[in-house]
């Protein structure tokens, strides 16, 4: 399994009333994070738009652990813990410059057809460039 890992520092624009990082700057990683697995399988964003397919988030969870600061750095961790033909849910986890855990979470993210909003399928082709990054029940076979 193959995760997709990067780091990010938090900035003032970040910070909540109360001194750490907002929990809706998390969400925002993790689009971060998704448009870094599509470009590290060579989907960038803007290539499945032209196929006529859109990503599309249908859930979101997070479990915040530790609080992060300005100036910190965040670690990313992402990988898919299931993938079917056209839905995919992603794991994420977030740590702090000890390695200590933040917060972790995950998403449930559809593709759609751009013209219907239905779920499209993924070709098989495709499907296999997002195997290396699966460590679950990838051999599902419905939405």
């Amino acid at each position: 399994m193959r995760k997709v890992c990067f780091e990010l520092e938090v900035y003032s624009f970040h910070i909540d009333f109360i001194g750490h990082v907002n929990n809706t700057v998390y969400i925002q990683w993790m689009e971060i994070g998704r448009t870094k697995l599509l470009d590290t399988i060579g989907k960038p964003t803007h290539e499945i738009f032209q196929q006529g397919i859109a990503p599309v988030l249908v859930q979101t969870n997070i479990a915040y652990k530790l609080p992060l600061y300005l100036g910190d750095r965040v670690a990313i961790e992402l990988w898919i813990s299931e993938l079917r033909n056209a839905s995919a849910i992603m794991q994420f986890r977030f740590y702090n410059q000890q390695q200590a855990l933040a917060a972790e979470g995950w998403q449930k993210g559809l593709f759609v057809d751009r013209e219907t909003m239905r779920p499209r399928r993924l070709p098989s082709a495709e499907r296999a460039l997002f195997l290396p990054y699966v460590w679950g029940s990838e051999g599902q076979d419905d939405a």
